[in-house]
């Protein structure tokens, strides 16, 4: 049959969907974009706030349709509002077929089939790595594997890879801990070979994730375990850049960030979300220190990894939080000057234990506080991009941009693909570029958060 994949939500959500797609394919499947030409469609859903959830119901809805209007038969809902509403949605919206948890990936064949088959190839558990909480076996426990098939959505010069699953922290705004399961470390051996194999395909970047990846190993009783896996990915061929995702401020030790400055294909970048300043509203976040705390965590990384790109994001409107609390936000993002922010306005979500607090910052506030905290990011990145006119710097090629031929799009070692800013590279030879290539190119202006390059 043919079949149509959506994936919605963060990265770790699109492995999984690449996961899906692979087993599909070895199910003896096509894949096609077209949902309209698709015989079964599959969405992979995000429900981590009340914005992910409405795009993942919307979504749902609008592929509803081609069963009515298409060849569609099934309707396959997969990943996070699965595993939170798995029966709500069956009896809401009875077009669905199928509902598969975030640990149900290797269900996805069966699933599409309409019925429950054994999965086709050996599967990675949760048994690898060390689970005490008897709770936890109600959890999700999937964990795909180097061996495991994939149909890569991301362009063929970068992949994501997941280092591990779940999260134990408790955070009370965050409900990922019942949906993912907990913290389990992929064995750093199947990591490596897993990067190989990638750099092999022709991958130049390689994207670590996880809920907390400075966390990796430390469930297994590996103790801080990232640094050796930095060494050893730092020697695989064919790599360019091996960037680190989602960072968390008590697991970032002096250990990670040597290996990070020591290794040259460690790109120095640091995505840390930290989501607050203020010491009383990260007590009620239940998250750890102050902004004197992070302060000092901030200038002992900048001492370390000299010329690291800070990426973090917070929320505003969390409950209780007051002007003056929001005050003492805005003083911390103006003194530490961070390379790229993002802010999210608070979602009171069930299942949480802010839930139990009342959600009584009003909406108009959270948005007028958002747009004030990035207001004052603007002009920071502002000021610091008038700074690096002049500077010849190292860009990594995405492709053509569509805005002119001879414009094309690309990144500096600071910069993400899809969640950070970009260089538009002018003056460019498209004869001789081709995404993956890393040049030098010479920093001649600006446009909003994005930068301006020529290459030398």
């Amino acid at each position: 049959m043919k079949i149509g994949f959506v994936s919605l939500g963060c990265p770790k959500n699109l492995v999984d969907s690449e996961v899906m797609m692979g087993l599909a394919e070895q199910g003896g499947h096509t894949l096609t974009p077209n949902p309209a030409e698709a015989d079964v469609l599959v969405v992979n859903t995000c429900a981590f706030i009340d914005l992910a959830k409405e795009e993942s119901v919307n979504t749902i809805l609008e592929l509803a349709e081609f069963k009515r209007t298409g060849k569609c038969t099934r309707l396959v809902v997969t990943g996070c509002l699965g595993e939170r509403y798995r029966d709500e949605l069956k009896a809401q919206i009875p077009e669905i077929d199928a509902v598969l948890g975030t640990g149900d990936v290797p269900e996805i064949v069966g699933a599409i089939e309409g019925h429950q088959r054994r999965p086709v190839i050996p599967l990675t558990l949760v048994g690898e790595s060390r689970i005490t909480n008897p709770a936890s076996r109600q959890l999700p426990t999937y964990l795909y594997d180097a061996d495991t098939p994939r149909v890569f959505a991301t362009p063929r010069h970068f992949a994501y890879i997941k280092v591990a699953e779940g999260c134990d922290y408790k955070c009370s705004f965050c409900i990922i801990p019942t949906l993912r399961g907990h913290y389990r470390s992929r064995p750093l051996d199947a990591i490596v070979r897993e990067a190989r194999a990638l750099a092999a395909r022709g991958v130049r970047e390689i994207i670590l994730i996880s809920q907390d990846t400075t966390f990796y190993g430390r469930d297994a009783g590996l103790g801080a375990a990232l640094p050796q896996l930095l060494r050893e990915l730092n020697q695989v061929e064919g790599l360019d850049w091996i960037r680190l995702l989602y960072l968390y401020p008590t697991t970032i030790t002096d250990d990670i960030l040597d290996a990070m400055a020591e290794c040259e294909k460690v790109c120095r970048y640091i995505d840390l979300p930290l989501q607050h300043a203020s010491g009383d509203v990260l007590r009620r976040m239940k998250r750890p220190g102050t902004g004197r705390s992070y302060e000092e965590l901030l200038a002992n990384i900048r001492a370390r990894v000299p010329g690291v790109s800070l990426r973090t994001t917070f929320i505003v409107g969390f409950p209780g939080e007051t002007d003056a609390e929001f005050a003492e936000l805005v003083a911390f993002v103006r003194r530490v000057g961070f390379d790229h922010m993002g802010v999210f306005t608070y979602s009171h979500e069930e299942g949480t234990t802010a839930h139990a607090l009342p959600d009584d910052v009003p909406a108009a506030v959270k948005t007028r506080r958002r747009n004030r905290l990035m207001a004052e990011q603007k002009k920071i990145v502002g000021r610091a991009q008038r700074r690096r006119v002049g500077a010849t710097v190292r860009v990594m090629v995405d492709g053509p941009s569509q805005e002119h031929e001879l414009v094309w799009r690309g990144r500096l070692a600071g910069q993400a693909p899809d969640i950070d800013p970009m260089v538009y590279l002018t003056e460019t030879d498209p004869a001789v570029l081709r995404p993956g290539t890393v040049l030098e190119a010479q920093i001649v202006g600006s446009r909003g958060y994005d930068l301006v390059a020529r290459p030398r």
